[in-house]
């Protein structure tokens, strides 16, 4: 049965949702140094399919800064086909991800690793927003705006800035991103019919703004291993990035609607989104947190708010093409400043004593390498610090409790036994000074749990046994049995309290 009042709330979310959608798809552009259509393209085209094929309800999804920032250089340098291509290949590589049913792990992503990411990723935008202060000089080079100019540029970005962080405080009943802009375009207007030169979309774009639905388009590259080899990187780089994006916020709608989504198909609907993108001229997206937000916010927690706004938006753009022409570019920056604001998490510059000093100094590394590498490469870094800072910490917490009983000496292992303790394990035995010739080691407290693992404990063996002395093993898993050399006449089996758990091994079946 057909919920009246939900169906209501999705379309009235979806369109709200919309109207903010269009000046952050045309800045977006801007960032990726496309035209602005292209980001409305882009926009319409994840936020729709990734609403009937992903796998998170309410959600939204559209061009993003993280997307754009990984492919302006691609742009810059190759021009905009090798942009399609790439996106093409990112959503292949995306669905790929959810297909092997690796969505999974992007929930185990530490957290000083997304704080380093989306301070990185602030700056990084931020960056971006600069060469906006730029001019061409006689000399065809360009140089930071001076004077007059300067001024004003700076008094709208200011002015869209604080109707974006003001308006909310007195409605909600309208975006104030929207406002903020049909204000500052007004403004535009008026100056330039004084005689001031302010730069609109229409100039960023180098023309009009032709109205329309997406149409099919083969990317116009040459399919050889050099393209390949040119696209591969930024592809690969963009599909981890949009994920990262997609699944965080997926989680985020989880934990406020108290429901669960399905990463893996939101993988495989980002891809699919991704795939569509480039093939009908879109630069390639994600899921994004400000606009999920919103939309769940208002009500919006099914699927049908997702197509609404991208519905909405496509009429935006095919009857309103000639308004989005006019909008000036300082409203845009002023856009994008305030996407800095919300994306930088400011709490992290107040946690250097309230975290331990490695979780802060992997904050700080991811936010480097994402401003001055790229964001893939920084959350990769972050993770791999992490898991080596997590071994280390927990590889020395073995410890070894010895009892003497007649003619027996028993060793009890407290913690995991891994490639990170498996060292310190085998420097707690010293088997030609020890005194018993009856050695038993007790792994009821503990847990063997890799290969490096089994090792030591074939390692501690053989060298009591060198020493002629027996040695016996207690509570090991079948599996601990099976990778262990000798083990028939070691090990002590207790059908009773022996532990089941399973070993990281290739070796086994």
């Amino acid at each position: 049965m057909l919920n009246v009042k939900s169906i209501k709330n999705d379309i009235l979310s979806g369109v709200t949702v919309a109207l903010a959608l269009v000046p952050e798809a045309i800045a977006f552009s801007f960032v990726a140094g496309v035209n602005p259509v292209i980001g409305l393209y882009t926009a319409f085209m994840m936020g729709l399919i990734t609403s009937i094929f992903g796998g998170r309800p309410g959600m939204i999804s559209g061009a993003t800064g993280a997307i754009a920032v990984v492919f302006a250089d691609l742009v810059n340098l190759y021009g905009i086909e090798y942009l399609f291509g790439a996106v093409i290949l990112m959503g292949i590589f995306q669905m790929l991800f959810g297909i092997l049913r690796l969505g999974k792990f992007a929930r185990i992503i530490p957290h000083p690793v997304m704080l380093g990411f989306v301070n990185g990723l602030a700056i990084v935008i931020f960056k971006a927003q600069l060469s906006q202060f730029k001019v061409l000089d006689n000399s065809g080079n360009f140089i930071w705006m001076k004077g007059k100019e300067l001024y004003i540029m700076l008094a709208l970005v200011l002015l869209t800035m604080l109707i974006i962080n003001l308006l909310p405080k007195l409605t909600k009943a309208v975006p104030a991103t929207l406002v903020a802009i049909i204000v500052v375009t007004l403004i535009s207007i008026y100056l330039n019919s004084k005689g001031y030169n302010i730069k609109t979309v229409k100039d960023f774009a180098g023309g009009e703004i032709r109205a329309g639905f997406p149409e099919f388009h083969l990317p116009k590259i040459p399919i050889s291993l050099k393209t390949l080899k040119i696209i591969l990187p930024f592809s690969i780089t963009a599909a981890l990035v949009g994920l990262i994006e997609s699944l965080l916020t997926l989680s985020l709608i989880d934990e406020l609607t108290e429901t669960r989504g399905k990463s893996n198909k939101e993988c495989i609907g980002q891809g699919l989104a991704n795939l569509i993108n480039g093939f009908f001229g879109g630069m390639g997206g994600c899921a994004m947190i400000g606009q999920s937000m919103i939309n769940v916010t208002s009500g919006g927690k099914g699927r049908l708010s997702g197509i609404t706004a991208a519905l909405s938006l496509i009429g935006f753009v095919v009857f309103g093409a000639k308004l989005i022409a006019i909008i000036p570019l300082a409203a845009l920056v002023g856009v994008m400043f305030m996407v800095v604001i919300g994306t930088f998490e400011w709490e992290s510059l107040k946690l250097g004593k309230k975290i331990p000093l490695f979780d802060l100094a992997i904050i700080i590394i991811v936010t480097i390498i994402t401003v001055v590498h790229d964001l893939a490469l920084a959350v990769v870094v972050g993770i791999i610090l992490s898991a080596l800072n997590f071994a280390w910490e927990k590889g020395k917490k073995i410890e070894i409790k010895v009892e003497y009983k007649e003619n027996k000496k028993t060793y009890y292992i407290d913690g995991p036994l891994f490639f990170a303790s498996s060292s310190n394990f085998k420097q707690k035995f010293s088997p030609k000074n020890d005194e018993y010739d009856n050695i038993i080691i007790d792994f009821k407290h503990s847990h063997v749990m890799d290969h490096s693992a089994i090792e030591a404990i074939n390692f501690v063996v053989s060298k009591y046994r060198e020493a002629g002395k027996k040695i016996y093993l207690r509570h090991l898993s079948q599996d601990c049995k099976k990778l262990l050399k000798n083990a028939e006449e070691i090990v002590e089996v207790n059908i009773m309290e022996d532990p089941i758990y399973y070993i990281a091994d290739d070796m086994l079946d």
